[in-house]
């Protein structure tokens, strides 16, 4: 009798752990295929899905990451329920069907009236996207989750007619529970409403789910949202001794006794475990109240760890077994670096022990021509371009960013400052971020930190930029609040701020931050230090440097109005905006107060929008200092009268928006890598119509020393006073042929490089930067086509109307030149080169595999073509 009773006892423990707690572990889907989208709202909706009318259901969603405030009741209600789109019956296959992530406003098309300020694109208005989930029988009883990684903006998700909730921020990563809304064994349907505003951002911000979408499936008892956090206690190199943490919820109407038991490995480039476990640990088992939440935490120690660097970006993966019952219930993975990163008052940052310099660059969210859109080979490229020039540092300006590039950075080795928002409480445009702030700052906050805190490429957090509320009693109060919410979330890491005003740092909002932040007023820097000298400073924004691709304007000097023409900008790198300075006056201060720790140049890439100076009423040409300048800027507006600015894109990336250097790239490389050879002249040798005239040479190079040669006659050798200096060779008369400069380090040939006059375009040279598509839907092959003479020469100054093609399982998904003037879509299948270049990036075809064949043609020259690989 007592071995049924025990039977039936185990028996009932079993049904208890598989049908109370949930038969398996999580499970982590992409949905991101096959959405159907729609432009704006089934006619009668009118103002009744406005966010105003739909805060209170809002809320609530952003209770997790309230803690210092009132948690929010969601009313009672569905709201939203008669709109025909929300029904799960309703019929969309009108609709059109598309992948994600998407962004609708890249598809253009680009309007001359429109805010060059936001890309003259219509990133505005409202857009639903639907899709039919099939849940299997098995999923009863289990939670599930949609995650959303980024979503532009004002989202709101409805399930099988019923409204979840939403985040009305577009850069927030977020989660609904369609727990309740769900039906296992049928079909559900999810919509889910954008509704962009317009004046919301001074940059290009996109429109729709731009980002990855995951449904998550768990055991009732499990880990929550970024539940996990693992920190150091004490590293050596002899042994790190670390810290978890573990936070779990139950959502149940029983009391749950749950272990932790967790296994550490050393994890590879794709994220996974290898070799044998390193740490090896248990929680003490605890009880989770039914319908509730608790964090357990445990030590545990590494021996020779593996400390995570910028060189040797080594990552660990802590795997945590939820056991209910002596069954595992849940799963969870924690990627992390053991490291030790300081900000430190005489020596700047300092890692594992080093001194480090920040060699960082500004980056916006957006993929060039491919939009806000985020995909994970776009932005690996942008890194890696980034990092041969040297940057080892990225800042998020101004917004959190997508996972997979905090991920990526973990991976390639470089430091991140992340950042929160571009405004508070006072606005920059109508519909910023203000009008969210005072009820969604501390959620934001909060997420952002707890999502990112466990990677090692992240030193700090930004929290904010350039706010006008950065001079008032105020701002102050502002920034101790959210310094607080950060060092809740994360005790390990230093809250910054980006501040534009020569004068702040003797204000109190100094003191609320950890590492104040200076944006430019590099020449204040020795000021700073002395009026606030046990506070710790970085040169948070750097330079705002304008230039344009192989363009060169006469005569060099540094005033500004002959640095501009035909709303393009000198490449001669000579004049900055008003705010601004050259890299070499920045690399100066910096090495002369080095506890400034480093920079973050404005900017690594150009970007959609905010084309200053050729913003769109064009009276900022006026805005110079020097008299002559300021009448010859009057004088082209009246020339121009009406004409609007045809500019799209940005002028201060160190690459264009195709991701081709300009000659900035090779200031920055001689000076960030010195033990990398390198020589750079400029500018490019065709100018057969300026044959005996003045055309000023210079040079970049990480040697010491330049010979330049002009059709093999000497023009003499100059040496470098600093690691930073530019070589100019200022009385240069043109003459054709070849420049060729040969650069000396401590007196030994060290690089060299030549500028020859080319002759007339002869055919066209496709070079993709790489050969093989993976065959997911998403893999990308970025394609640099060069108009070439008969010698493979670039013809510098080319302009031809090219034209693209393809066939095989692939597509072009974008095609531009970098020319920030180009009002031609994206989409474009016929383009110009600009100075001699165009890019074509070709996306592969979802499980279609063979060979994919690229056809570029040009009025007058072969055609050419290449073929490529998907498998």
């Amino acid at each position: 009798m007592k071995n049924i009773k025990l039977f039936i006892s185990l028996l009932l423990i079993g049904w208890q752990i598989n049908y109370v707690y949930g038969r398996s572990v999580r499970e982590r889907i992409n949905i991101n295929r096959d959405w159907r989208y729609q432009e704006n709202d089934p006619q009668g909706v009118d103002s009744a899905l406005h966010y105003t009318r739909l805060k209170s259901y809002l809320l609530p969603c952003a209770n997790d990451f309230i803690l210092f405030g009132k948690n929010h009741i969601r009313p009672k209600g569905n709201p939203g329920s008669e709109v025909a789109y929300v029904k799960p019956d309703f019929d969309d296959s009108n609709w059109r069907q598309l992948n994600l992530p998407h962004d609708w406003a890249i598809e253009g098309p680009f309007n001359i009236d429109y805010d060059g300020a936001t890309g003259k694109l219509p990133y505005w208005g409202i857009r639903w996207y639907r899709k039919t989930i099939d849940l299997p029988q098995e999923d009863e009883g289990k939670q599930i989750y949609l995650d959303i990684d980024g979503a532009m903006s004002y989202a709101s998700v409805w399930c099988n007619g019923n409204y979840v909730g939403g985040w009305p921020y577009g850069y927030t990563s977020f989660r609904l529970d369609l727990t309740p809304y769900l039906k296992a064994g049928q079909r559900n349907v999810l919509a889910i409403r954008l509704d962009n505003p317009n004046d919301a951002s001074r940059w290009y911000p996109g429109g729709g789910i731009y980002r990855n979408v995951w449904l998550v499936k768990t055991s009732p008892v499990h880990v929550s949202q970024w539940g996990a956090f693992v920190r150091n206690v004490n590293v050596t190199k002899e042994k790190a001794t670390m810290e978890m943490s573990v936070r779990m919820e139950n959502h149940t109407n029983k009391d749950a006794r749950v272990g932790v038991q967790t296994s550490v490995y050393l994890q590879d480039k794709n994220g996974m475990p290898v070799g044998k476990e390193v740490a090896d640990f248990r929680n003490e088992e605890i009880i989770v109240r039914k319908k509730s939440k608790i964090t357990t935490a445990a030590r545990f120690c590494v021996k020779n760890p593996q400390l995570w660097d910028i060189d040797a970006p080594d990552c660990y993966v802590a795997i945590s077994r939820i056991m209910v019952g002596g069954k595992e219930i849940d799963r969870y993975e924690t990627s992390f670096g053991i490291r030790n990163a300081e900000f430190t008052l005489e020596n700047g940052f300092m890692l594992n022990g080093r001194k480090v310099p920040i060699k960082g660059v500004c980056m916006h969210h957006d993929l060039g021509a491919l939009g806000a859109a985020f995909n994970i080979v776009a932005a690996e490229r942008q890194l890696r371009i980034m990092k041969e020039m040297g940057a080892n540092a990225i800042r998020t300006s101004h917004n959190p960013p997508a996972p997979e590039l905090v991920a990526l950075c973990d991976r390639m080795g470089f430091l991140m400052q992340l950042e929160l928002a571009d405004a508070w409480r006072k606005g920059k445009r109508k519909n910023d971020y203000s009008v969210l702030f005072d009820d969604w700052s501390e959620a934001d906050m909060r997420s952002l930190v707890r999502h990112y805190r466990n990677h090692p490429s992240v030193i700090m957090w930004s929290l904010g930029n350039e706010v006008p509320d950065q001079s008032t009693d105020t701002g102050v109060e502002i920034a101790h609040k959210l310094t607080a919410y950060s060092h809740d979330e994360d005790p390990t890491r230093p809250t910054s701020y980006g501040c534009n005003r020569g004068d702040i740092a003797y204000r109190e909002i100094v003191n609320h931050v950890d590492v104040f932040g200076q944006n430019y007023h590099q020449k204040l820097y020795g000021d700073f230090l002395k009026q606030n000298p046990t506070r710790r400073y970085h040169a948070s924004e750097t330079s705002s440097a304008t230039s344009s691709r192989g363009e060169y304007f006469f005569p060099v000097n540094t005033r500004a109005s002959d640095n501009r023409a035909n709303f393009q900008l000198s490449s001669y790198d000579m004049k900055t905006v008003g705010w601004g300075c050259m890299p070499e006056d920045e690399f100066a201060m910096l090495e002369k107060y080095p506890s400034m720790s480093g920079e973050f140049v404005w900017t690594g890439f150009d970007y959609l929008g905010e084309p200053t100076p050729y913003n769109e009423d064009l009276t900022n040409l006026l805005n110079f200092s020097d008299p002559k300048d300021r009448e010859k800027a009057k004088k082209e507006l009246d020339a121009l009268g009406k004409i609007k600015s045809p500019s799209r894109s940005s002028y201060f990336g160190i690459v264009d928006l195709c991701g081709f250097p300009k000659d900035r790239y090779y200031c920055y490389k001689s000076y960030w890598r010195p033990d990398v050879p390198t020589v750079h002249i400029l500018p490019h040798w065709n100018w057969e119509n300026r044959i005996g005239e003045i055309t000023p040479v210079y040079v970049y190079t990480s040697g010491d020393a330049v010979e330049l040669f002009l059709n093999g006659k000497s023009l003499g050798r100059k040496e470098k006073s600093h690691a930073y200096d530019r070589l100019k060779w200022m009385d240069v008369r043109y003459e054709p042929g070849t420049l060729k400069a040969v650069a000396y380090k401590n007196g030994e040939k060290w690089a060299e490089e030549t500028k020859e006059t080319t002759g007339k375009p002869a055919r066209i040279q496709v070079t993709p930067e790489k050969n093989t598509l993976k065959a997911d839907g998403s893999d990308l092959s970025f394609v640099r086509v060069a108009v070439v003479d008969a010698k493979g020469r670039m013809v510098p100054r080319a302009n031809n109307y090219l034209k693209f093609s393809v066939s095989g399982p692939a597509e072009i998904i974008a095609t531009d030149n970098g020319d920030a003037t180009d009002l031609t879509s994206f989409q474009s299948l016929e383009r110009k080169a600009y100075n001699g270049m165009a890019l074509v990036i070709l996306r592969s075809i979802y499980q279609k595999t063979g060979k994919v064949v690229l056809k570029i043609e040009m009025k007058g020259l072969p055609r050419q073509k290449i073929t490529l690989n998907a498998e």
